[in-house]
């Protein structure tokens, strides 16, 4: 059951962290990238999971597998109620250069098609599938014969086909990422996100002490396809066994490189990241390629390894369950699967839940339900108590810890009050539509206000205006 929750539509939630630190306000200045902020390993929620093996969830008897769990258009289902479907069958066509395919997660029967609320708020399409637990594979689903012949168009193909997207949050179709033979000056260097900075998540640091060889694999593959040179493997200090096991499966690999960097948030923003490996800077505005860089998850090379080598699409995912629940854990689980499924799995909720959040605790989203779907970018849950409540705003006191903070150069406190004051151009003016909503100005801001929000406001009606025009 769902318990009596204090719903906030908003993303940043650095009470988590301040009131478990005892409002450790201290902001970062001297690492390798300007702004972000140090929230303290010790109370962080790190702990509860960083150490504990990945565990298989059990198959789920329903999935409900959205057609929109991916960047770009969603996929339009290509199946009918009453149909028998295999692990790994297409289900949901791409459509459109930025899109994805969507697959069956279980062998079985359709039984509804349907929409169905994903973790952001939106009501997408949907097919649902009555699992009859024979596991299925779909006899597309075939290992390759010969890696080593394939072209880097081969391995875009394969990608694309198998339905992988970044694993860090956005899912980006992957294919088009490794696709650079239309830009005009060719990127050098991969960038490998393994920083996982949020507080509190730990599937991509279990995935690297458990499978760094699949990843490194799957950077390899990443490189022929893209046609870089080099890759660089960006990970915090604050995890020294994925550090360790990802250099043991990189060595004598010259041309990939693993990099522990000072755990600090964002650090795994991919502009921050881009500039802590590289130096270079990516413009406001611009993609990674206008710095010659290709950014991809460990997650998501892992799950490339996987197609490329298996034939296998991106059917489940690693999910942190955290926070007030019996049993917090990392699990292996189908896409579909329902949520309520993995929190039982977990021990069910304990006493004092007030705030439910899918992704980690400084961007994930604070959602009103246990009633949704597993899809490709859920990375985590969160289930938090009174530390997670935000305390009443107070005026702001010009101290300048929000500039001081951002990543990004913007002036946060200046956005906000010409949001406030419903001058919604001149926060866009401002640099709003540059924020990349990381929350670190509201964690700073001893007035506890609600900075990041201000510039979601102003980039919402931004776009709004912009549809309109």
């Amino acid at each position: 059951m769902t318990p009596d929750i204090s719903f906030k539509s908003m993303a940043c939630l650095r009470h988590v962290i301040l009131k478990s630190e005892g409002r450790n306000l201290s902001v970062a200045t001297t690492q390798t990238f300007g702004g972000g902020v140090h929230p303290r390993e010790i109370g962080n929620g790190k702990n509860a999971t960083q150490s504990l093996q990945i565990v298989n969830a059990a198959a789920p008897a329903r999935v409900m597998i959205a057609m929109a769990q991916h960047a770009g258009a969603p996929a339009v289902c290509c199946v009918k109620v009453g149909q028998t479907v295999n692990m790994g069958q297409i289900i949901g066509e791409a459509q459109g250069f930025i899109s994805a395919p969507v697959h069956a997660s279980v062998s079985g029967k359709v039984v509804a098609i349907t929409t169905c609320t994903v973790a952001s708020g939106k009501s997408v399409p949907a097919v649902v599938i009555d699992n009859d637990f024979e596991d299925r594979w779909d006899e597309s689903v075939k290992p390759c014969d010969n890696v080593d012949a394939l072209s880097a168009a081969d391995i875009a193909s394969i990608a694309a086909r198998c339905g992988i997207v970044g694993m860090g949050g956005a899912a980006f179709p992957t294919n088009v990422k490794l696709d650079t033979s239309k830009l005009e000056e060719k990127p050098d260097t991969l960038i490998v996100n393994g920083s996982e900075c949020e507080p509190y998540l730990t599937s991509d640091h279990r995935i690297m002490v458990e499978n760094a060889e699949q990843i490194v694999d799957g950077i390899a593959l990443a490189m022929k396809a893209s046609g870089v040179a080099c890759a660089k493997v960006g990970i915090e200090d604050n995890k020294p066994d994925a550090i360790a096991a990802m250099r043991e499966a990189a060595s004598g690999k010259q041309n990939i490189e693993v990099v522990s960097l000072p755990a600090r948030y964002p650090q795994g923003f991919e502009k921050t990241l881009i500039y802590s490996l590289t130096g270079r800077i990516v413009p406001n505005g611009k993609l990674p390629s206008a710095a010659k860089c290709v950014v991809m998850n460990v997650g998501t090379c892992a799950a490339l390894s996987a197609a490329v080598r298996k034939g296998q699409p991106l059917i489940d995912r690693v999910v942190t369950v955290t926070g007030r629940v019996a049993n917090p854990a990392n699990f292996r689980v189908r896409i579909g699967a329902p949520l309520l499924d993995l929190i039982d799995q977990a021990g069910g909720l304990t006493d004092g839940v007030r705030k439910l959040v899918v992704g980690g605790a400084m961007m994930g989203n604070a959602v009103p339900t246990l009633n949704l779907p597993i899809t490709k970018n859920f990375g985590g849950f969160l289930a938090l108590g009174e530390e997670a409540i935000s305390a009443e705003e107070s005026a702001c006191i010009r101290c300048g810890r929000c500039m001081r903070a951002c990543p990004m150069k913007l002036m946060p406190a200046k956005i906000d009050a010409l949001v406030r004051h419903g001058d919604y151009d001149g926060a866009i003016a401002a640099g709003a539509m540059n924020c990349m909503e990381c929350g670190s100005c509201t964690f700073a801001c001893p007035a506890k206000r609600e900075l990041t929000q201000s510039c979601r406001v102003a980039k919402a009606i931004a776009r709004t205006k912009a549809k309109k025009s």
